[in-house]
């Protein structure tokens, strides 16, 4: 099966078509400025890459042009050559707790969770409608970020605000990037030949966020309602004392819209380093022995540090594997044994040579980082998001055709 993955924005549209179950993708890509001046693609084929500018006023003008590429490209021959569509949907609530395929009840439901993500729901909603419109034939699945994690218990997800403000406006924890921690869970379970791993998961990227996985299910996540809680990020804070908030606002004068920009857009490493958002910028920072990049590394590193020590006691000390992924835990060497180290006394011990070889850039990009006589294995995972949506895909639309 020819399975489209498909993230839409407001103003973009970055996809993948994934050949399964050989999990080969043929192609990739991603529209910026859709709907406004000096719009552009990008297209990735065996390892060519391809830009060109287009007007594209909007989602389906963007769609008609990535079809054409798919054609004019030899990906496929005709459009019927698409078997499905797994759309990357950012907030399912409390309502789905796995992959579905998307109906009208399931469209009207993401539009009705908008409130809870207002900036990704009706631009997830735009990209369903315009597939719709563009390939009505072909079945469309949702892969919720939020769907991993509602394997939460009660205990774990509400805050200890009055319950009311769960009952009556859904608030609690959702968590996010839980289409990455599912398909590191799942890598895990196949290295490790079992079904009910313990794992401690860590996406450190621009956005980070780590989760606690025993027998294979979610039981604690970091992010929060918003992906703005826990560990801080490339330009988000994480958590901090709520109370900061209006006494910020009365000693400045800024509004709460504009301080929930900084708390998202000028805080995390961007706001202690007071230069860099991108964690490479804070090397070079740290290497140029500028203080305030340092600092920022430090507390990263410390607040990651906490979480695997709270997740350690968790599983009880019965961890299958600590897995780091995403764009720096994948990459960041120097990142990850400094995390590693302090965690020696929970009999966690890196092997520093084997941690120095892995990087996606050395051509090496997975493997194990710990020394035999480590308590807990340590592994770099690359993950793949969109291949778990393409799978996520292709089992609903497969056991669709089986019934």
């Amino acid at each position: 099966m020819k399975i489209l993955t498909v993230n839409a924005g407001s103003s973009s549209l970055k996809f993948n078509l994934i050949e399964l179950p050989e999990e080969k993708e043929l192609i990739s890509g991603y529209f910026e400025k859709i709907g406004l001046a000096n719009g552009f693609y990008n297209l990735k084929i065996n390892g060519s890459k391809i830009k060109k500018e287009a007007d594209m006023r909007d989602h389906k003008v963007a769609i008609e042009l990535l079809c054409k590429e798919l054609i004019d490209n030899k990906i496929i021959s005709t459009l019927s050559d698409i078997d499905g569509i797994g759309h990357r949907l950012v907030h399912g609530g409390d309502k789905y707790a796995t992959s579905v395929i998307i109906n009208d009840e399931v469209t009207k439901t993401v539009e009705e969770l908008s409130s809870l993500a207002p900036l990704h729901n009706p631009a997830n909603v735009v990209g369903i409608n315009a597939f719709r419109d563009s390939l009505p034939s072909v079945p469309m699945v949702g892969v919720f970020d939020t769907a991993f994690h509602q394997t939460m218990k009660e205990e774990e997800y509400l805050y200890s605000a009055p319950k009311s403000w769960y009952t009556d406006y859904g608030i609690r924890k959702y968590g996010f990037h839980g289409t990455s921690h599912k398909y590191i869970t799942k890598k895990v379970q196949e290295m490790l030949g079992k079904e009910n791993v313990n794992v401690i998961s860590c996406h450190i990227g621009s956005g980070a966020s780590m989760c606690c996985i025993k027998n294979g299910k979610s039981i604690d996540t970091t992010m929060g309602f918003t992906p703005n809680a826990g560990l801080l990020m490339g330009t988000r804070s994480g958590d901090i004392d709520y109370t900061i908030i209006p006494y910020y606002m009365e000693q400045t004068g800024k509004s709460l819209k504009e301080v929930d920009a900084i708390l998202n857009k000028e805080s995390g490493l961007l706001g202690l380093s007071g230069k860099y958002s991108d964690h490479r910028d804070i090397e070079m920072g740290i290497n140029n022995g500028e203080s305030d990049s340092l600092l920022a590394d430090t507390i990263y590193v410390n607040r990651i540090v906490d979480y695997i020590a709270k997740y350690y006691v968790k599983l009880e000390g019965n961890v299958d594997a600590l897995v780091f992924a995403a764009g720096l835990g994948e990459n960041a060497r120097e990142f990850r044994e400094n995390i590693l180290r302090k965690l020696e006394c929970l009999g966690i011990y890196i092997d520093s040579e084997k941690n120095m070889e892995i990087a996606s850039y050395l051509d090496i990009n997975e493997g194990c980082i710990s020394i035999e006589e480590s308590k807990v294995p340590v592994y770099v995972i690359p993950t793949n998001e969109e291949l778990m949506i393409a799978l996520d895909t292709y089992d609903l639309i497969k056991d669709g055709e089986s019934n």
